[in-house]
C-alpha cells in the first residue's frame, strides 16, 4: 500500500488490494481509514471519528472535513467497501490480521499442551512484520499501537515460556535476551531466563541474571526484586527437582494474562501465598475486598500465575457475574453437565478433591455464590475478589486492600511515562499524592501523559482529571478512573447514592457524623447506617470514629455526579445545612469558610 500506511499486523487488505499501490492520502484520511479497519466492521460515528482524530480540539468544520476524507477513501478503494450505516461509516473488508492474532492467543490460552501453545502462539507472531499503523498520527492510533505492542510482548513471553517447557531453552533465551534488551526493568523475562539457563545447565547464568536486576531494580527504582524473581532465585539455590521437570502432565491454566506494568503488593503477596497453603482435611479460602478500581481482580490473578508450581494441577479463574460452576467443570474436562445446581457442585467437590487447584473466583456478591463453589479437600485452595466483605462464610480469611505505597505509584508511573519522572520529581510526587495511590487512577494519568510525549509533568498537571463543570468534552482518561465508581453507584440504594454524592460537596479533608447527618437532613442514627454502608463498599474511609472522609479521585467524581444528578439547588442546600450546623455549634458564629 502506498502513502506510508503499513497496517503491518492489522493489515486486512491483502484480499481486496494485492500489491495494488494505492495513494491514501493526507495523515488524516490514513487515520480514518486505520479507525474504521480496526473497528472490525462495526460502524463509526462522526462524533467518534471526530473525537479520535482531534479530541477536544476538533475545528468547527470538522464533520464536513470527516465526509471529505470518507468520500476521497471511496474512490481510492476498490468496491463499496466504505458503508454509511446508522449515520456512521463501517468498512467490510473480511478477515482482520489483527482478528487472527488475537484468536491465535486465545487459542494458547486455552492450550493445556505446550507445544500446541507454542504452536498457536508462532502463528500469532508470525503476523507482525513491523509497526501497526505505521505513518497513522493521532491519539487512538498512538493507544492502539501501545496496546498491541502490550500484547505482543506478552506473547514474547508466553512463547519462551512455552519453548521452556519444551526443551527449547537455547530457542528461549534468545527471545527472552532481545525483550530484556528493550526492557530491562521488565521482571516476567527475567525469571524465565534463569529458568531457562538453570534447565540447560547453566546455574551460574540463572542466578547472575538475579544479580543483574536486583541491581537495576535497586538504582533506577529502589525497589527488590518481586516474590516470582526471589522465589526462582530460592528454587535454584535449593536445587529445587520441581525446576528440572520438563514434562509436566498438562493442567487447566485458565487464568487471564497478568498486567504487564504490574509493581509492588509485595506484603500482600507474601500475606496471601502464605495463607493459600492448603492444610490437611481443609481448603484455604482467601478474600480480597476493596474499592472498585483498587487491583484486586490484578492481584488475585498476579499471584495466581506467581503460585504455578504450588498448583500443579491447574489454575482456574472465574467471574461471579454468572453461574460458573459449568464452565469450571468444562475446565475440568466434564462434558455431561448435571441439570440440578445442586449435583453440579457435589460433582465440583467430586472432581477437586485431592487435587492442588488453585481457583480464583472474581467479583462475589453474596456468601452464597461461595458456598457452592469450596472445592473438595486434599490440595485446592481458593482466592476470592469482593468489593465489600461477606459475612456468614466462615471459613474466609479476608484481606483489606487499600491503594498503593506512594514508592509503589511512583515506580508504576515512572515504567508508563518514563525519564519525566526524574526530571520532575516535586510534581511527580504532587500527581501521586492525588491519585490516592489508587492503581487505575495512576495508570490512567500515566497513559494519558505517555501520549503526549510533548508535555511536560508540569503541563499534564492541568490537563487531566475531571475538567471543571459545563466543559464541552471530557478528557479521554476520565472513563478508565471513573467507569469502576460509577458501576458501583449503580448498584447501591437510591438512599446511599444521595449519601455519597451530596456528602461530597463539603469541603475539608472529613466531615464528622453530626456534620454529615446536617448535610443529609437526617437524624444522626441514620446517617450514621447510610455513612457505615457506604465504608462497607470502600467509597468512604474511616478517618477515626464518626469521621468519614473521601479519596481524592471518588470525591470529584461523586461531587461531579451530585451537580449532575442532585442539581445545584440540592448542592447549595446540602451546604446551607452544614453552614448552619457549624454556626450552631460555634455558638451562632459562623464556621470560616
Amino acid at each position: 500500500m502506498g502513502g506510508e500506511l503499513r497496517f503491518e499486523v492489522l493489515g486486512p487488505v491483502r484480499a481486496w488490494l494485492g500489491d495494488t499501490e494505492v495513494d491514501l492520502g493526507t495523515p488524516r484520511q490514513r487515520a480514518i481509514l486505520g479507525i474504521l479497519l480496526l473497528r472490525d466492521g462495526a460502524a463509526a460515528t462522526p462524533g467518534q471519528l471526530i473525537s479520535a482524530l482531534w479530541g477536544p480540539a476538533a475545528p468547527p468544520a470538522a464533520t464536513g472535513m470527516i465526509r471529505s476524507y470518507v468520500s476521497r477513501l471511496r474512490r481510492v478503494l476498490p468496491g463499496d467497501v466504505i458503508e454509511s450505516v446508522g449515520g456512521g461509516y463501517a468498512l467490510r473488508t473480511g478477515a482482520l490480521d489483527v482478528t487472527e492474532f488475537a484468536h491465535h492467543l486465545a487459542a494458547a490460552r486455552a492450550a493445556t499442551d505446550p507445544r500446541t501453545k507454542a504452536g498457536h502462539l508462532r502463528d500469532a507472531l508470525g503476523l507482525w512484520r513491523g509497526t501497526p499503523l505505521a505513518g497513522v498520527n493521532g491519539e487512538y492510533a498512538e493507544v492502539e499501537r501501545t496496546r498491541l505492542a502490550q500484547l505482543r510482548l506478552a506473547a514474547v513471553e508466553d512463547l519462551a515460556a512455552a519453548d521452556i517447557d519444551t526443551g527449547r531453552h537455547v530457542e528461549a533465551m534468545a527471545a527472552l535476551a532481545a525483550v530484556i534488551a528493550a526492557h530491562p526493568l521488565r521482571e516476567r523475562p527475567r525469571e524465565l531466563a534463569m529458568l531457562a539457563h538453570y534447565r540447560a545447565g547453566r546455574q551460574a547464568d540463572a542466578l547472575a541474571v538475579f544479580t543483574e536486576i536486583r541491581g537495576l531494580l535497586a538504582d533506577e527504582l529502589g525497589l527488590e526484586p518481586g516474590p516470582g524473581l526471589r522465589d526462582m532465585q530460592r528454587r535454584i539455590l535449593a536445587a529445587d527437582p520441581a525446576l528440572a521437570d520438563q514434562e509436566r502432565p498438562s493442567a487447566p491454566a485458565r487464568l487471564p494474562p497478568d498486567l504487564p506494568d504490574f509493581v509492588g503488593r509485595a506484603e500482600e503477596i507474601d500475606t496471601v501465598t502464605a495463607a493459600l497453603t492448603p492444610a490437611s482435611g481443609q481448603v484455604p479460602v482467601v478474600g480480597i475486598e476493596g474499592l472498585a478500581g483498587v487491583g484486586k481482580t490484578a492481584l488475585a490473578v498476579h499471584i495466581g500465575h506467581a503460585m504455578a508450581d504450588r498448583f500443579p494441577d491447574g489454575r482456574l479463574f472465574a467471574d461471579l457475574g454468572a453461574d460458573p460452576l459449568p464452565g469450571l467443570l468444562r475446565d475440568l474436562g466434564v462434558t455431561d453437565l448435571p441439570v440440578s445446581g445442586a449435583e453440579r457442585a457435589a460433582l465440583w467437590r467430586a472432581r477437586t478433591a485431592g487435587r492442588r487447584l488453585l481457583i480464583v473466583l472474581d467479583g462475589a456478591r453474596d456468601a452464597e455464590q461461595l458456598r457452592h463453589l469450596v472445592p473438595g479437600a486434599g490440595g485446592a485452595a481458593v482466592l476470592v475478589t469482593a468489593r465489600r466483605r461477606l459475612y456468614g462464610v466462615p471459613y474466609v480469611r479476608w484481606l483489606r486492600l487499600s491503594g498503593l505505597r506512594a514508592e509503589e505509584s511512583h515506580a508504576l508511573l515512572a515504567r508508563l511515562v518514563g525519564d519525566r519522572v526524574r526530571r520532575e520529581p516535586d510534581v511527580a510526587r504532587d500527581l501521586i499524592a492525588d491519585t490516592a495511590g489508587l492503581p487505575q487512577v495512576v495508570a490512567a494519568i500515566g497513559g494519558r501523559i505517555a501520549s503526549r510525549p510533548e508535555w511536560t509533568l508540569d503541563a499534564a498537571r492541568d490537563r487531566i482529571g475531571r475538567p471543571p463543570a459545563g466543559a464541552p468534552v471530557p478528557r479521554p482518561e476520565c472513563g478508565a478512573i471513573e467507569g469502576p465508581y460509577l458501576s458501583t453507584l449503580e448498584e447501591l440504594t437510591p438512599v446511599q447514592a444521595r449519601a455519597f454524592r451530596l456528602l461530597s460537596v463539603a469541603d475539608g479533608p472529613d466531615i464528622t457524623l453530626p456534620a454529615a447527618a446536617a448535610v443529609l437532613d437526617l437524624p444522626v442514627g441514620e446517617a450514621a447506617l447510610l455513612l457505615e454502608s457506604l465504608v462497607d463498599v470502600h467509597l468512604l474511609e474511616l478517618g477515626g470514629v464518626d469521621r468519614y472522609l473521601y479519596h481524592a479521585p471518588v470525591r470529584h467524581f461523586a461531587r461531579g455526579r451530585a451537580y449532575v444528578d442532585d442539581g445545584p439547588e440540592a448542592c447549595h442546600a446540602a451546604l446551607t445545612r452544614l453552614v448552619r450546623f457549624y454556626s450552631a455549634e460555634n455558638g451562632g458564629v459562623p464556621a470560616p469558610a
